[in-house]
């Protein structure tokens, strides 16, 4: 275990009896959860539910996720218990939000990846909203985005707009965000017990480091957040630099009113209440660390002078497109806008349209909506995010229901024969839930699931 300054900032931020409770837990074995994806249903998970999170199940021991179709179909999203709280915050704090009459509530997700509170962020808005929101996520590390943007394909929505872009880009979007949420990148305190590096790098100094770089970043984005919007703060990490004193910072050189403060969230014994927030952490909670607060913004938004989102590009020749065919429309449950860029024909839900526009002007969108196919021609190849999306008409193609053998087949990119289906593009899924397509040629069929997406793990000849 670190050092003893450790200890004393633990002690700092949870008192000394909790601090002992903590310490004991750091060498036991990490949980295991998932959360469910309530507009896919049919998956069956055996466990107890998370607390604090209606469609968070906590397993018994860890499966090989990689071997269940369900998984890779974004029926369900491995995130730890503890993470999930972050959405518990989320959801009471949306309860008070007003709705916006003429356009879509707006909510930016800030370091968003690998995707488990964007996906849950998703699930929360479409439960209280319908159609009614756009959820940026963002990611500043382009290592990182595609990751982001994979999940929140797999998950489905098409209110999701994945961004790559740094905190300070976003200040061009001057009170353009009802919520914005900032899972900021900390010490990882939270992390011991999942990731030994976590324990190896941990210092003073780079606690330090890390509470100069999350003021930085809040400071950057917080024009884009409206006046009286929520700004919704967490942490990985304990003490209390990071997590109550940053919040004291925000509230007192950015303007704002902490909300959490006596507020009680806490749903069962073992969340600690810290002076602005809660604390998660392992040995009261099953979970690993995590650290969660809430502020609503009371200072006036500053109208920026100027363009400080990505460059305006240079004018190049426009590029003369082949006409989208008829009927792509048909093939979506949702009144949406086509667009094409070379190939490849996207659907934007109808209600981003506005606002989407003011996103793409400042910002870099690595996708938006729901990719639907390429163009071979006049013939459009569907996309394997659109037999995903939750928008996906489902008798738009024939459909298959795989065996689990022929499902882990067709995701491993391995040739699969469907004998009784029609010839041409058919859906291929799992217990109901859409995987992908195929292009059936009668003897044999083209798969057409994205090679970045295969498992690449050999699969073995019997699954049970």
């Amino acid at each position: 275990m670190v050092d003893s300054t450790f200890r004393r900032y633990l002690e700092e931020a949870i008192g000394s009896g909790n601090a002992l409770v903590a310490f004991s837990a750091f060498d036991s074995p990490a949980s295991v959860s998932v959360r469910l994806n309530p507009f896919k249903p049919g998956c069956a998970v055996e466990g107890r539910q998370v607390p604090w999170s209606q469609h968070g199940v906590l397993l018994a021991r860890r499966p090989q996720f990689t071997l269940d179709p369900m998984f890779h179909g974004g029926a369900y999203y491995v995130q730890d218990s503890s993470s999930m709280f972050v959405g518990h915050v989320f959801r009471h704090l949306l309860s008070k939000v007003p709705m916006p009459s003429s356009r879509p509530l707006r909510v930016l997700d800030l370091c968003a990846a690998p995707g488990g509170k964007t996906t849950d962020l998703a699930a929360s808005l479409r439960e209280a909203c319908g159609d009614g929101f756009m959820l940026v996520a963002n990611e500043v590390m382009k290592a990182r985005v595609g990751v982001l943007a994979d999940n929140v394909a797999l998950w489905g929505d098409p209110n999701v707009v994945v961004t790559s872009d740094d905190p300070r880009s976003f200040a061009a979007l001057s009170g353009f965000f009802d919520i914005i949420v900032a899972d900021v990148p900390c010490s990882g305190e939270g992390m011991f017990r999942k990731d030994e590096q976590a324990q190896q790098q941990w210092s003073e100094d780079n606690v330090a480091l890390c509470e100069a770089r999350q003021r930085r970043i809040i400071a950057d984005v917080w024009p884009a957040l409206a006046h009286d919007g929520l700004m919704i703060y967490s942490t990985c990490t304990f003490n209390r630099y990071e997590n109550d004193l940053n919040v004291e910072w925000i509230a007192r050189e950015l303007g704002a009113d902490s909300l959490l403060d006596g507020d009680a969230l806490a749903v069962q014994d073992g969340i600690i209440a810290t002076g602005h927030g809660y604390s998660l952490v392992p040995g009261h909670v099953e979970g690993e660390g995590q650290y969660c607060a809430a502020l609503r913004k009371t200072s006036p938004v500053e109208i920026t002078g100027g363009r400080t989102g990505r460059p305006a590009r240079s004018a190049r020749p426009a590029r003369k497109e082949q006409p989208i065919p008829k009927g792509i429309e048909d093939l979506l449950t949702k009144d949406v806008i086509l667009r094409q860029k070379a190939e490849t024909v996207t659907a934007v839900p109808a209600s981003l349209a506005g606002s989407l526009a003011s996103v793409e002007q400042c910002l870099h969108v690595v996708s938006a909506g729901c990719a639907v196919g390429t163009l071979k021609g006049q013939i459009l190849v569907p996309d394997a995010d659109l037999a995903l999306s939750l928008m996906f008409r489902r008798d738009a193609f024939p459909y298959v229901d795989l065996e689990m053998q022929d499902a882990l087949s067709y995701l491993h990119r391995d040739a699969i024969i469907l004998q009784d289906a029609p010839k041409g593009y058919v859906t291929v899924g799992y217990r109901g839930l859409p995987l992908g397509f195929v292009k059936n040629l009668g003897n044999r069929s083209n798969n057409l699931h994205p090679q970045s997406r295969r498992i690449r793990m050999n699969i073995p000849k019997e699954i049970i």
